[in-house]
C-alpha cells in the first residue's frame, strides 16, 4: 500500500514513491528517479492494457459548497497504444519531448456523456494519454484544451493514483480495477487549495 501525506507541490508529490507489495517491496524508502521509473513502467503498461475496451460509466459529481449533485452516464472506449504509435509521437511533440526518449505506451479514450436531467445534448470527446517514467502526458486536461502532465503512483498493481495541477486547480484521482468487469474512480477537484468538487464513478465493461 501507499503511505501518502498532504503535499504542496507537484514536484514534491513526485518524490514520494509508493510501496510495491506486488513486486516484493514492502518497506517504505526513497527511490532514485531511475528506480521509480523501472518500477512504474511495467505496472502502467499492464494497467493500461487491462483497461482497454468498452465501458459504461455511471458517475455523480458533488459540488461541496452548494451541495448540488449531477449524475452523468457515459459510454467510454479505450484503445491501448504501444510505443511508436503515431498518436504517441504526436503527443510527445506537443510536449516537446526528446525523440530519443519515447513514450513507452499510452491510451486513446473516447466518450459520449449524457448529463442526466439537464436536457442537454450528449457531450462527445476524446483524449490521448502517454507515459514516460513516472509522468503521464495528456493532450488536454479536464478543464483546459492545452497539454498537461500528471504524476502517477500505484497503490498496488490494480490501483493507480494520479495528481494533475494547472491554472491554480488540482485534480487528484484514484482508478481501481475490480475483477475483470468493473472499475471504480474517484476524483477530488481543488482550487486555490480548497476542495470544491468530488466525482465518484462505477464503470462496467460492456
Amino acid at each position: 500500500m501507499i503511505v501518502l501525506r498532504k503535499l504542496t507541490t507537484s514536484a514534491e508529490w513526485l518524490t514520494v514513491v509508493p510501496l510495491y507489495p506486488c513486486l516484493g517491496l514492502t518497506k517504505s524508502m526513497p527511490f532514485s528517479v531511475d528506480t521509480a521509473r523501472i518500477l512504474s513502467e511495467p505496472l502502467v503498461q499492464a494497467f493500461f492494457q487491462d483497461t482497454a475496451g468498452e465501458w459504461r460509466s455511471e458517475r455523480r459529481y458533488y459540488t461541496l459548497k452548494s451541495g448540488e449533485t449531477q449524475a452523468v452516464v457515459s459510454q467510454i472506449s479505450i484503445e491501448f497504444l504501444t510505443a511508436g504509435h503515431p498518436r504517441l509521437l504526436q503527443l510527445a511533440e506537443m510536449h516537446g519531448l526528446e525523440a530519443n526518449k519515447p513514450l513507452i505506451c499510452g491510451t486513446t479514450v473516447a466518450w459520449e456523456s449524457d448529463y442526466v436531467g439537464t436536457g442537454k445534448k450528449p457531450v462527445v470527446g476524446s483524449t490521448i494519454f502517454g507515459v514516460r517514467g513516472t509522468t503521464l502526458y495528456r493532450d488536454r486536461g479536464f478543464a483546459t484544451t492545452k497539454p498537461v502532465t500528471a504524476g502517477y503512483l500505484f497503490r498496488d498493481n490494480r490501483t493507480m493514483v494520479l495528481k494533475t495541477q494547472y491554472n491554480d486547480s488540482c485534480f487528484e484521482e484514484e482508478i481501481k480495477l475490480i475483477g475483470q468487469r468493473y472499475r471504480t474512480r474517484q476524483t477530488i477537484i481543488s482550487r486555490a487549495g480548497e476542495e470544491i468538487m468530488i466525482g465518484q464513478y462505477l464503470e462496467t465493461r460492456c
